[in-house]
Order: structure tokens, then C-alpha cells, then sequence
């Protein structure tokens, strides 16, 4: 079957979106096509279509927060039948035999995942393109269900957002009597809140801006702590069992490490690149405590994320564009002038 796509690409570097019309790889028996209803926007969009991590490959089309309804299954399809609501996160492939897809962590896959955009299919050699598009196709191992009820609009953003906070607050065993603090309050800062206060932690806020505070609370949070403040950060010492570090730019984190409680671990969700200052690292083996990172999730761990979180009534906050917004949204984005995730109505797809 032809399928023509209708979507939004970026056709060379730093050039606005642009309508886009191409071609879907044809369905697989394993494959399901969803009509997508809401693509979140995420920074690496714009860090992909810019180029700023290198390998660009144009057109694209970018977003991995898809939601949308199945329109199609394959005939060796098991988990999903035609009008169930289906989520694609990041990833769209894997080898699904190293060590790490063993383990359902195929975020790690030691061969390379698939990514949903600027990639190429492991088995046709085809292009992959991404949510600001009308549909997609996806092997059903990589789609996950998104339950019944839930705020469709608020649920794209899990997909990235939610699943990037999700997987540490996971791996390093947060519930109840847990002390967790985020840094920053952006789109990952306010999923991590959410998610952290519904596991049963004490969660606090480290930020630059004391007009969060309200904001913080409402979304979770017990304390917010003005991190350029070194009395308030001097009272946090030895707290934290972990702390969620979401700033996606270059910072210190010397100032952190003392919060940590003994064995605390701070994990980078937020940054990609070398940090600046050194880091000091008397506080880490005075204290046993480490620096870790992490990167979204494994698909089972994405749709326990998303039960647990229709369970909860847990959604992103978010504000919904149309598609013919993005260049706009996108410079808003740059100067985070939205709380806390733009969402695309693919309905205004024209």
C-alpha cells in the first residue's frame, strides 16, 4: 500500500518548517499505522533540525511524542487492534538481542536504536520521519497503549518528557520516605516533580528564579530552593537520596553534590555534552555519592509510566498549537516561553 503523508519538515539547517509532502515505508506484518492525533514538541527537535548534535539528514521531520488512534494492523499483530489509542516515544527500532534489549532496555541498545526521526530503517534502509506528520507506521513491539480516558493532549509530552524522568526515578528506587530534588522547572523539571510526588516522595525544587515557587507547589513539590542563594543551599546539605538534573545547557554542579544524602546519586537527564567547571570530587568520595546519567526509558518501562500515570490522572502541562505555529513556537521555545510543553493538534494538518 502507498501511504502519503502530509507533515511539517525542516529542509536544511536553521530554516524555518515548511509544509512536506512524502512517502511511508510500506506496513510490515509486525507493523501497526497509527493516524496521529497530537505530537508534542521537544527541544532536540530543534537541536536535531539546527544540527547541533551533527548528523542531520534533510528533510526531516521531526517529533517522537506521538499519540494517535491505529488505522491498520499487520497480520502477525498481537497487542493491538484498528481504534486503539497507541503512543510512539523516541525510538522506533532496536537489534532486540544485545545485553541491553534483553533486558528491555533498548534505549541502550548496544547496536544503536532506531530513532523515530533523522535515522535510518535497520531493515530497508529508508529514511524515518517523526510526528509532525498525519500518520506513522511502527512495529508494534515499539508502540505502547495509552489508556482510555486520559487527556490525549497532556499524554504526547509523556512520551519524552515523562519517560526521561520516569526510568531514574525508577532505576534508583523512589516511593514513599524518598527525598528527591529537581533542578530546573522546565518541561522534564515538571514531569519529574509530578511523577516523583506521586511515587510517595518529598520532592524539592532547585532554581535560579524565585517566581517558581508557586508554580513548584502546585505541581508537587514540598520545597524550592533558590540555588544562587548560598544560605538556602548551605540548609540542604546531606538531604537528597537523588537529585534529577533537566538543564539542557552547560552549568555547574559542585553546588549540588553536598545536598546529597550519603550514597545519593545526582543524574543528568537534561544535557548533552562536556561540563564545565571540573568537577570537584572530595564531596563525592567523602559522602559515596555519584554523578549518573540516563536517557528516556525501554518501551516496557514507557508503558508502565503511561499506566501508572493514567492511574494518576498525570499529564504534562501543556499548551496546543496548531501546526502552521511551529517556527513561532519554536523561537518561544528557545527563550522557554511556554509551561511546560507546546503539543501540536495534527488535526490542523491541512
Amino acid at each position: 500500500m502507498v501511504m502519503n503523508v502530509k507533515g511539517y519538515a525542516a529542509l536544511a539547517v536553521k530554516e524555518d518548517l515548511v509544509p512536506h509532502n512524502f512517502v511511508r515505508r510500506d506496513p510490515r506484518e509486525d507493523d501497526v499505522v497509527i493516524d496521529i492525533l497530537y505530537s508534542g514538541v521537544c527541544h532536540s527537535d530543534i537541536h536535531n533540525a539546527y544540527n547541533d548534535w551533527g548528523g542531520a539528514k534533510y528533510p526531516m521531520v521531526p517529533g517522537h511524542e506521538i499519540i494517535g488512534r491505529v488505522v491498520h494492523v499487520g497480520k502477525s499483530v498481537t497487542k493491538f487492534k484498528v481504534g486503539d489509542l497507541a503512543g510512539v516515544g523516541c525510538m522506533v527500532d532496536s537489534c532486540q538481542h544485545c545485553s541491553a534489549c534483553e533486558q528491555g532496555l533498548e534505549q541502550y541498545c548496544e547496536e544503536g536504536n532506531t530513532l523515530t526521526y533523522n535515522d535510518i530503517d535497520r531493515h530497508d534502509g529508508l529514511p524515518t520521519f517523526g510526528g509532525y506528520s498525519d500518520k506513522i507506521v511502527v512495529t508494534e513491539k515499539f508502540v505502547v497503549k495509552v489508556p482510555e480516558g486520559i487527556d490525549l493532549r497532556g499524554a504526547a509530552p509523556l512520551l519524552c518528557a515523562g519517560i526521561t524522568t520516569w526510568s531514574p526515578l525508577r532505576h534508583w528506587q523512589v516511593g514513599e520516605g524518598s527525598k528527591v530534588a529537581v533542578v530546573g522547572l522546565g518541561g522534564l523539571g515538571h514531569m519529574a516533580i509530578k511523577l516523583a510526588n506521586a511515587l510517595g516522595a518529598e520532592v524539592t525544587l532547585f532554581t535560579r528564579s524565585p517566581g517558581k515557587e508557586a508554580d513548584a507547589r502546585r505541581l508537587g513539590a514540598s520545597h524550592v530552593v533558590l540555588s544562587t542563594d548560598s544560605e538556602q543551599m548551605k540548609a540542604t546539605a546531606n538531604q537528597f537520596d537523588l537529585i534529577i538534573d533537566t538543564v539542557p545547557y552547560v552549568h555547574d554542579l559542585n553546588p549540588y553534590i553536598p545536598t546529597l544524602a550519603l550514597s545519593g546519586t545526582l543524574v543528568l537527564v537534561g544535557y548533552l555534552g562536556a561540563l564545565d567547571p571540573f568537577l570537584n570530587t572530595v564531596p563525592l568520595i567523602l559522602g559515596r555519592r555519584s554523578v549518573a546519567g540516563s536517557v528516556i526509558g525501554g518501551i516496557a518501562e514507557t508503558q508502565e509510566m503511561m499506566d501508572f500515570c493514567g492511574q494518576h490522572g498525570i499529564t504534562a502541562d501543556v499548551e496546543v498549537i496548531d501546526i502552521q505555529d511551529i517556527n513561532r513556537a519554536w523561537q518561544r521555545m528557545l527563550k522557554s516561553d511556554v509551561k511546560y510543553r507546546f503539543v501540536i493538534d495534527i488535526s490542523s494538518l491541512k
